[in-house]
Formats: structure tokens, C-alpha cells, sequence
């Protein structure tokens, strides 16, 4: 397809975006075309398992009662249980939920992860509630749900505008409930009532083992690689400064009012991330600045955008001066930006194996529970290492076989595992 083309085409999702479900829907579509996999599954993979959709009455603390909606989406648990993350947000839907539960299932399948893949939450910004109040919502969303969810059944885990508070107190309301304790039932939890240790570190971490795997692979060497992130949050930060702990020459790194620009490299421990203070990555004193949009512009070998999604597109994506692009936040790159940066041999590594450390760690913490055995940091951070190499590999080896693009491999990837799952176990009745 023409570069004019392809902007027309990306006019027209700005004027009409592409909901996740209709992404996550043409992603299933793309790949089945390169995988032998009975088109029946193809058909069943379009659509979720159930969705479920709750009334969430919380009594405000000035007395008054306010009704919130709440959904949970389960897309597909023919490999394990469904996960996925729990949100609070104004713009939370129903297709929203089951599009990127889809986005899930293909994660948890790329990283050989016994789950499907699920997504939930409630329409409510949760900047409007007091911790009070978000409490008694998150217990009595709880409650609605706790028919659909279980540790062998959905296991959700934090998303925006949710941490590991939320989540415990979510799975004291679902122990309560049950007459049991039962930490299984949510993964991101504090350590301290079954949570694991590298967690919320974890989405990061991966990104910056993926883009030190992918400069390698390029015949970067990682010491003279420099590097811009857009998004200071908590993948992003992780992501630099463990870069930067390698050796990269970390340049860059932004929040919401703009980047902070060193060409001689900054010292990410020094750049307060979002969790430490909030929006105060331009106070930190670098030499330059730029807006967000320049810095995915800049002349650097790696870059990552993990800040929102769709930060790349047919706008943009001529102006990517970027070799490598590593995906840290989930959909940063629109269908039509990945064509262009195909079409000019800019590697993209996807959002679906980068940052798919969070559901790896989520599993290490679901094995704990189950056992009753808290692993120690050096060995989730161990383990997290081999399962992401063992990822890539896969990942890779498609990319040679098929010469195909990366994300398209890390698709083809993840339909091969859940075809072969289906037909191993049939359709009943």
C-alpha cells in the first residue's frame, strides 16, 4: 500500500478510530491467513467466552448513592484460566473489555503461559473518589463478580486506576465471601498478604531485556545504543534505568508536559518517575527539552514509546528516525504507522511480547499462592529472564522462518499454541 494511501487510511481511523475489539479482531484475521489453524476456531477466537455486566451502588461519604457499571470480558481459556487486568475509568465499555481480553489471550499464548485471556472494570474516574470510597466500590465490585471469577477460573490482576491496594482489597472481600483465605484469586498484590516480590517492576523489566535482546540482534552493542522513552510512568522508568544500568546511553524520557533531552545521556535514577512525582520529569534540569511528539522524532537506535496508544502513526511514522521501536505500553502504534515502518525496514517489536512481563510475574505470584511459598526477588527476576529469552527465541525463530515481521510472528506465534490447544481439546458437546 502507498505511503498516501496508508495516510488516508489513518485520516480515516482518526475521524473513526478502530476500537480494540476491531484491532484485536483484524490482528486474529491477519494472522490466521499465515497459520494452519481450522477456520472454526478462527470464527470462535472473534468472539468472548461472556461478558459480564454489573450495577456497583457505592455509598458516597457525604451519604448520598451513586450507581457505577462494572464489566468483566473472558475471551478464551481453552489453555488455563482467564487473566487479566482490572480498570477504573470513565471511558472503560464492554468492547473495550473484550478487545483487549483478546490482546490477552495472544499474550499469555506468546509467553507459553497457562491463562486465556480476560479484562474488566468500571466506569468511573478514579480521581472523582476518596480512598474510602474507592474501597467500598472495589468490595462491592467484588461481590458482584465473585461468581465469575476464582483462582481457577479468572484471576484479575491491577490496570489503570488500580494498584496492589485495590487488590487486596479485592481479595479480602472475595475471602470473605468464600470462608477462606484466598490470595490465588488476584495477582499485583503487596507481598505481604501473598503478592510477589518484581511485580510491579516487572512490564519494564521485559521491555528492557526485549530491547536488549532486539540491539543484539541488530549488531548494536549495547553500550553505544542510544535510547528515547516516551512515558516516565512505571513501565517506561523501570525500562531506562535498567537500560541505562546495562550501559545504554539513554537520551530521553518524557511525561505528559514534555521530554527531558540529554544527547550525552541522562541519569535516569535521578528523573523522578511518575509513581515518585508525579509530572516532574521537565524539573529534572537537562540541557534540552522537546514536546512528546519531538521525541519520537529524535535520531536514536532504540525506542519506546510506553506512554498511551496509538503515539505512532501515518502522521508520524516518516518522521521515526528510530532503527528499532520496542513497545512498552499496549497499542502505541497504529495499523497503518506499522505498515510505513515496515516499509522502511523500521523493526517493531510488539506490545504482545515486550511488556508481557506483568502477566509473566502475575503468574509466578499465582504459583506462589498456590503453594503457599513466596519466591525471593533474584529468582522472579531469574526466571522472569529465561521466560522472556525462551519468548524471543520463539519469536525470532518465526521471524526467520517466515520472513515475516515481528509482530506478525509473535501472532503466528500465539494462534499456532491456541489452535493446537482447541483441536487437542474439541468442541463439546
Amino acid at each position: 500500500m502507498s505511503s498516501q494511501k496508508l495516510n488516508d487510511a489513518d485520516a480515516d481511523v482518526h475521524a473513526n478510530p478502530e476500537s480494540a475489539l476491531e484491532t484485536a479482531r483484524r490482528q486474529l484475521s491477519e494472522a490466521a491467513t499465515q497459520v494452519d489453524v481450522d477456520s472454526g476456531v478462527i470464527e470462535r477466537l472473534k468472539h468472548p467466552t461472556r461478558v459480564v455486566e454489573v450495577a456497583v451502588p457505592l455509598k458516597r461519604d457525604d451519604g448520598e448513592v451513586d450507581v457505577f457499571t462494572g464489566y468483566r470480558a473472558q475471551h478464551d481459556d481453552v489453555r488455563g484460566p482467564y487473566k487479566g487486568g482490572l480498570r477504573y475509568h470513565p471511558d472503560v465499555t464492554a468492547e473495550e473489555c473484550v478487545g483487549l481480553s483478546m490482546w490477552m489471550t495472544w499474550k499469555c499464548a506468546v509467553m507459553d503461559l497457562p491463562f486465556g485471556g480476560g479484562k474488566g472494570g468500571v466506569v468511573v474516574d478514579p480521581k472523582s473518589l476518596s480512598d474510602d470510597e474507592k474501597e467500598r466500590l472495589t468490595r462491592r465490585f467484588a461481590e458482584e463478580i465473585r461468581d465469575t471469577i476464582g483462582p481457577k477460573r479468572d484471576i484479575p490482576a491491577p490496570d489503570m486506576g488500580t494498584d496492589a491496594q485495590t487488590m487486596a482489597w479485592f481479595m479480602d472481600a472475595y475471602s470473605m465471601q468464600e470462608g477462606e483465605t484466598t490470595p490465588g484469586v488476584v495477582t499485583g498484590k503487596p507481598p505481604v498478604i501473598g503478592g510477589s516480590h518484581g511485580r510491579e517492576e516487572a512490564p519494564g523489566r521485559s521491555v528492557a531485556i526485549i530491547a536488549r535482546e532486539a540491539a543484539d540482534y541488530y549488531d548494536y552493542d549495547l553500550e553505544e545504543t542510544t535510547v528515547a522513552v516516551q512515558g516516565f510512568g512505571s513501565v517506561g522508568a523501570n525500562a531506562a534505568r535498567l537500560l541505562d544500568d546495562w550501559g545504554a546511553n539513554v537520551v530521553a524520557v518524557s511525561d505528559v508536559n514534555g521530554a527531558a533531552y540529554d544527547p550525552g545521556g541522562l541519569d535516569t535514577h535521578s528523573v523522578p518517575s511518575h509513581e515518585e512525582q508525579p509530572e516532574a520529569v521537565m524539573q529534572y534540569g537537562a540541557p534540552n527539552t522537546l514536546t512528546n511528539e519531538e521525541l519520537l522524532e529524535l535520531d536514536v537506535d532504540v525506542l519506546i514509546p510506553a506512554a498511551v496508544g496509538n503515539a505512532i502513526t501515518a502522521d508520524n511514522a516518516n518522521d521515526v528516525e528510530a532503527e528499532i521501536v520496542v513497545e512498552g505500553a499496549n497499542g502505541p502504534t497504529t495499523a497503518a504507522a506499522d505498515s510505513i515502518l515496515d516499509e522502511r525496514d523500521v523493526h517493531v517489536i510488539p506490545d504482545i511480547l515486550a511488556n508481557a512481563g506483568g502477566v509473566t510475574v502475575s503468574y509466578f505470584e499465582w504459583l506462589q499462592d498456590i503453594n503457599r511459598r513466596q519466591w525471593s526477588l533474584e529468582r522472579v527476576n531469574d526466571e522472569l529472564e529465561s521466560m522472556m529469552l525462551d519468548a524471543w527465541e520463539t519469536v525470532r525463530r518465526e521471524v526467520e522462518a517466515g520472513d515475516t515481521s515481528w509482530r506478525q510472528a509473535a501472532y503466528i506465534v500465539a494462534l499456532d499454541r491456541i489452535g493446537e490447544a482447541k483441536e487437542s481439546r474439541g468442541l463439546w458437546p
